[in-house]
């Protein structure tokens, strides 16, 4: 009889403990989750973003749709045969690229384009620019890099543009 109450005693232990475990890491309602707090930013991009989009608009936008800040899930599809997909997009999730150019008719990527500034330079944002050119490259989306020099010609973008499609679909042939 006394084995059964030390039992009984052990599995109404071991019971709380796994109750109090699981209010510690999923909480016990919704009500006990974050509400976290958000504000409008006043510009959804900045003062060389905006320039450089309005070139791009200027150089191309006869021909292709503009799009700023466009994050990596949105360009590439994570779920390739043989890996871990939910791992693949938790690696890409946080990225994001300057600007799409895509076609008018399916709207399709056609080139991404980074704006490199100052951060650029940093040894962690040269790290993470070489993972984004080697997940781009390897999904066939071709990348433009584009310095900051505080001014954006819509004839030498329109040029550098057509260079780097055609260097793309040379690649490809």
């Amino acid at each position: 009889m006394t084995t059964l109450y030390i039992l009984g005693g052990i599995i109404v232990v071991v019971v709380i403990g796994l109750a109090v475990l699981k209010a510690l890491f999923e909480g016990d309602s919704e009500q006990e989750k974050a509400k976290y707090q958000y504000k409008r930013r006043n510009f959804f991009l900045t003062r060389a973003e905006h320039e450089c989009y309005d070139a791009l608009v200027s150089a191309v936008g006869a021909e292709y749709f503009v799009f700023a800040q466009v994050h990596l899930p949105t360009l590439v599809d994570n779920k390739v045969t043989g890996q871990n997909w939910r791992g693949a997009f938790r690696h890409i999730s946080e990225k994001s690229v300057d600007f799409v150019l895509c076609d008018k008719a399916y709207i399709s990527a056609k080139l991404a384009i980074e704006l490199d500034d100052k951060t650029h330079e940093r040894p962690e944002r040269q790290e993470r620019d070489r993972e984004v050119e080697r997940i781009l490259q390897g999904a066939g989306v071709p990348l433009l890099r584009l310095e900051n020099r505080g001014s954006f010609n819509p004839s030498e973008l329109t040029q550098k543009i057509k260079d780097a499609l055609k260097a793309e679909s040379g690649a490809k042939a």
